[in-house]
């Protein structure tokens, strides 16, 4: 018996689809570069810088204390800045424009300075702002406010004697 061969049996050629394989192809493409993160190196730099020559560093100033003391009613007895005492507010204002300002506006000194305010346990409250007021800043004459010293810190306040 002899076997024929017929049109339903003969061997179809297989052709590649190009058109989804680069469509895919692409899409990985897109994918890498989206989520690829550059990052900047770390490590030693293996530098020799020359060696530092002596210099005067900037000048540190020891903070100015203010201490404000009261009364047995917590209103304001005593204002001394340093050792000398003051006689109020605007005196203290004074003395510190007059350290670190004049009248047309402070000086690079005022950044340098800091102040210590100590106040006593039972001092009123609006006797350290009227302090800090006075230790700050001011409003001049055409409304500007002139800053003095901005540096400021507080003693922790002790409790009186039982």
């Amino acid at each position: 018996m002899r076997i024929r061969k017929s049109a339903a049996h003969k061997v179809d050629k297989v052709e590649m689809q190009m058109t989804p394989m680069i469509d895919i192809v692409f899409q990985m493409l897109a994918f890498f570069l989206m989520t690829f993160k550059i990052t900047t190196l770390e490590g030693d730099f293996n530098i020799k810088m020359p060696a530092q020559a002596p210099s005067a560093g900037p000048v540190e100033f020891p903070p100015l204390r203010v201490q404000l003391v009261a009364d047995a009613q917590g209103n304001l007895a005593a204002i001394r800045l340093g050792d000398r005492p003051l006689t109020g507010f605007d005196a203290l204002h004074r003395e510190i424009l007059g350290l670190v300002g004049s009248a047309t506006g402070p000086n690079p000194l005022a950044d340098q300075l800091e102040v210590e305010l100590d106040a006593d346990y039972n001092l009123r409250y609006v006797n350290t702002v009227d302090a800090i007021t006075a230790i700050s800043g001011y409003v001049n004459k055409d409304g500007h406010v002139v800053k003095l010293i901005e540096k400021l810190r507080f003693t922790p306040p002790e409790p009186p004697p039982e």
